[in-house]
């Protein structure tokens, strides 16, 4: 007989397994999320993994066959499906289907897996869950600014204490006005125009000489010409290129130096320091001033910068000072249909990198307006405005922090009731009922091995107690008895330094035999202890 051969035992890159804390952790997280998130009004929908392809949104490639970015796939009647790229386009699907009933505006969350047909690598993943909350049917910028303020109350409900996060503001229309200002409007220059987004995304990630760099000839990324790939820059020049680290870093008032030919005013001064952490050491407002200077003229980023002085006074009115929710000319967002105000939740405390650098943590969600998208299926325009939060990532954060809502979220294994005698599997199955009918997670060993080698997998499986009864407890005088072994304490034995009497005494309290009639108390005490819920 040929031997079968056997399949190698491993997950697609890109994909990973979640063990039962960090599923305990994420659903403690998002629990809290979705507290706020009705506390705010919203309320829950639910869309399904699959969509139409057509219906993901203009940022999905045109090829027959659309599998670039997304995972597709044809059904019987050959129409081609995607799985979700993200859970705004399927909500723009949802609200223009069902427009008529539902109430507008349309204030919704919905948490679930995304999935993304892109090379994996650390810390970029093909499958990840998000948790988004929108506002569809609202123009006014004070659902922009809602928004953001409930991103921030959020990250504090999870234990990011203030000084750790800012929320970043930015507009589409200031970039789109800024790009005008240096000569980069226009369908010609599109190519430009997103290279030049692009490096200002990275701002934070390479400070103002990669950007640099990545608005002119282009980068090595180890740093030195030849070390690295190379990426093409955008090919400003150097007068464009300094307006735009003018730009990212902000108009210093107390320079006057005019720059003939781009619309800029007195207060441009090249060589100017434009340190994104001195940015946020004044006011939103005066933020916005000093932007107003890049082109005064420049009707699309005037109406841009209007609205972030609406955002601006009524964040402020909520009592969110520019430490919490900032204005920040660097935060670009990468999806192409944002129309408007876009949003950044970063935070802002260090963690070691790969070689055991201190690096910030960066981003945890992201969102903004996005005006066109139900349009798409609709003859008439729908603003609408949303955030989402990666869950996976936030995750990652607040285990970084040892946030209490992680580790409270971290439960002990159910009590396990040893089986010592095989033909005795009815008794212990009455003693695990008992226990939980007292809503005491608890379960009989169901394996092999002897008492060793039960107690074993009790402490693998984080139990604080194990019960047992063999044939010597099982025929007492005075009727049968359990002996319930605290393993948690057993642990602590284990680890003290006593003298002798102290240890007798911890060894007494970490065993001990009581009737059945106990039992149910005798772990209850255990578990309040140990500071463990019951069910």
């Amino acid at each position: 007989m040929s031997e079968i051969s056997k399949v190698e035992a491993a997950r697609p890159r890109g994909f990973a397994d979640r063990d039962a804390a960090d599923i305990a952790a994420a659903e403690a997280m998002m629990t809290k999320i979705r507290e706020v998130y009705a506390l705010y009004g919203f309320e829950p929908v639910e869309t399904p993994f699959v969509e139409y392809t057509q219906a993901l949104g203009k940022f999905l490639p045109d090829q027959d066959r659309p599998n670039e970015g997304v995972f597709s796939f044809q059904d019987d009647d050959e129409q081609w499906l995607s799985l979700r790229y993200d859970l705004t386009a399927p909500l723009a699907r949802y609200v223009a289907e069902h427009y008529e009933r539902l109430p507008k505006p349309y204030r919704s969350y919905r948490a679930g897996w995304v999935f993304r047909n892109e090379k994996p690598g650390p810390g970029r993943f093909r499958q990840f869950m998000q948790f988004d909350a929108d506002t569809v049917g609202a123009s006014s910028p004070a659902a922009d600014a809602e928004i953001c303020m409930m991103a921030a109350d959020c990250l504090e409900a999870l234990g990011i204490p203030r000084g750790s996060y800012v929320v970043k503001v930015n507009n589409r229309k200031v970039l789109d006005g800024v790009m005008e200002a240096i000569g980069l409007g226009g369908e010609e220059n599109a190519g430009r125009r997103l290279t030049v987004l692009r490096a200002i995304d990275k701002t934070d990630k390479l400070g103002m000489k990669g950007v640099s760099e990545l608005l002119k000839d282009g980068r090595w990324d180890g740093g030195e010409p030849g070390k690295g790939d190379f990426t093409r820059g955008a090919g400003l020049s150097e007068q464009q290129a300094e307006r735009i680290r003018w730009y990212v870093g902000g108009a210093n008032p107390e320079t006057r130096h005019l720059q003939e030919g781009y619309g800029f005013d007195a207060s441009f001064q090249p060589g100017t320091d434009v340190s994104s952490k001195a940015l946020f050491q004044i006011s939103n407002m005066d933020r916005i001033e000093r932007l107003c200077a890049i082109a005064p003229h420049n009707q699309l980023l005037r109406e841009g910068l209007d609205e972030l002085r609406i955002i601006a006074r009524l964040i402020d009115a909520g009592g969110y000072d520019e430490q919490r929710i900032g204005i920040d000319p660097s935060v670009v967002r990468g999806l192409e249909y944002y129309t408007g105000p876009v949003f950044e939740a970063e935070l802002t405390f260090p963690i070691d990198d790969e070689h055991g650098r201190p690096v910030r943590f960066g981003s945890v969600g992201g969102g903004g307006r996005y005006d066109g998208l139900v349009a798409r299926f609709r003859p008439d325009p729908v603003p609408a405005t949303g955030f989402s939060i990666g869950v996976s990532r936030l995750l990652s954060a607040l285990k970084a922090i040892n946030a209490p809502i992680v580790a409270q979220a971290q439960k002990p294994g159910p009590v396990v009731v040893l089986a010592m005698d095989k033909d005795r599997m009815a008794d212990y199955q009455k003693l695990v009922k008992t226990l939980r009918d007292a809503n005491i997670a608890a379960e009989i060993y169901l394996g092999e091995g002897k008492m060793n080698a039960q107690l074993k997998y009790a402490d693998k499986r984080g139990s604080l107690c194990a019960v047992i009864q063999g044939s010597n407890e099982r025929e007492a005088a005075g009727g049968p008895q359990v002996v319930i072994r605290d393993l948690a304490l057993g642990a602590e034995l284990a680890k003290a330094n006593k003298d002798r009497a102290d240890y007798l005494e911890m060894r007494a309290k970490a065993q001990v035999a009581v009737p059945e009639a106990e039992m149910v108390e005798r772990v209850q005490a255990i578990l309040a202890r140990a500071g463990a819920p019951l069910l």
